[in-house]
């Protein structure tokens, strides 16, 4: 598979830089400036324990929105910042939801889904001429109104969001509704989790794990496809090819991140995906098979290339952590390594060099007032 142009490590060399010669003064400052304008917007919650986790998640969780931004390094320069304040809004969103519906439920399922309505709903292309529609100020002052008519409108604005728009209500609906039952399952079991998963995965050619795990993400899955909205000749047969590969990669996320995560979990009680797994075998198994079929689904797609650095990246984010090389996830992560390393060799390069730098960057940083974070104490994200 890799003697495809797109799966070469030469293709993915080229691929991420290019990214990062369009990331950095293109993208990173008007990341860096909508994530300002959103820490405004949260410091206005009038109540007072939901600007706290409106605050803590801007604080702790900012690489997810700088990670998601990256897709809009394909999209043409004069539209890179309206995909950009599409992308950021809808991370943040998201971000915001998670820490939300992650609070006890009088009703799990259906306050979860009332409150996942605004995130499916930011994926509606409107009737309406788009710069009347971004003129329009959201409906009251909450938070999550503006997060999802920001998103809405900067969409809407793209040349092929209407093409795109059907594939993108789906797979947020998917993401919506795994996220629901995965908060619900404390409460109601994993029984309704798996049911769900089950039925859905049938249509997918999925197991229900892969799917559930990839629906968790779909996040990402959404702002694959603003990016791609960005090109006025996408078409929505496009979109379903993009969705069905980045539901592979989210699954590879999700996956990843629950693994290298695995043994603070426990420590904390925390729940975590792995308990659907019987063995670091079998995760394993659907660690490299998901990353085969992700890298199947890329081929012959536009952008190819920088899809398969995007895969390449989550893997090398996660395989580069420094929990990572613990028995249990050596042991698991080991089939994928042996199937992609040659392809990985790029991204692991730039992953490790940017760990280092962000330790010695912590060793040195002035410990002064004003250095704290104030927003209470920051997990580490995989490393």
């Amino acid at each position: 598979m890799i003697g495809f142009p797109e799966h070469r490590p030469s293709s993915v060399t080229t691929a991420l830089l290019r990214a990062n010669v369009r990331f950095w003064p293109t993208i990173l400052p008007s990341v860096a400036s909508q994530l300002r304008a959103w820490e405004r917007h949260a410091h206005a919650i009038p109540d007072a324990q939901l600007r706290a986790l409106a605050l803590s998640k801007l604080a702790n969780e900012r690489f997810n929105a700088e990670v998601a931004a990256t897709l809009a390094t394909t999209a043409p320069l004069r539209l890179r910042p309206r995909a950009v304040e599409a992308i950021v809004a809808y991370e943040v969103l998201y971000d915001y939801l998670d820490g939300l519906t992650e609070q006890p439920l009088r009703h799990p399922l259906a306050d979860g889904r009332r409150l996942y309505t605004p995130f499916e709903q930011a994926t509606v292309v409107v009737a309406v001429e788009p710069r009347r529609a971004a003129q329009q100020p959201p409906s009251g002052d909450r938070y999550v109104e503006c997060l999802s008519h920001a998103m809405r409108c900067a969409f809407a604005s793209l040349p092929s969001a209407s093409a795109v728009s059907p594939v993108a209500q789906r797979a947020a609906s998917r993401c919506a509704e795994a996220q629901t039952r995965t908060h619900a399952a404390e409460q109601l079991g994993d029984g309704q989790l798996r049911e769900w998963a089950e039925r859905e995965a049938a249509g997918a050619g999925l197991s229900w794990r892969v799917f559930l795990a990839g629906s968790m993400a779909s996040v990402l899955c959404v702002h694959a496809l603003v990016a791609a909205s960005t090109k006025p000749e996408a078409t929505e047969g496009e979109a379903l090819r993009l969705d069905r590969a980045y539901l592979s990669i989210c699954a590879l996320t999700t996956l990843l991140d629950s693994l290298v995560d695995s043994e603070a979990d426990r420590a904390t009680g925390q729940a975590n995906f792995l308990r659907h797994y019987a063995t670091a075998e079998e995760l394993g198994a659907d660690l490299a098979d998901t990353a085969r079929l992700a890298l199947e689904q890329i081929r012959g797609m536009p952008s190819a290339s920088h899809h398969t650095m995007m895969l390449t990246g989550v893997l090398a984010y996660y395989l580069s952590a420094p929990t990572a090389s613990s028995p249990v996830c050596s042991s698991a992560s080991a089939p994928v390594r042996r199937q992609l390393e040659p392809l990985l060799a790029p991204s692991l390069a730039v992953m490790r060099t940017w760990r280092t730098l962000k330790r010695i960057k912590r060793v040195y940083r002035p410990r002064t007032s004003s250095s704290r974070d104030h927003t209470g104490p920051q997990r580490e994200d995989a490393g």
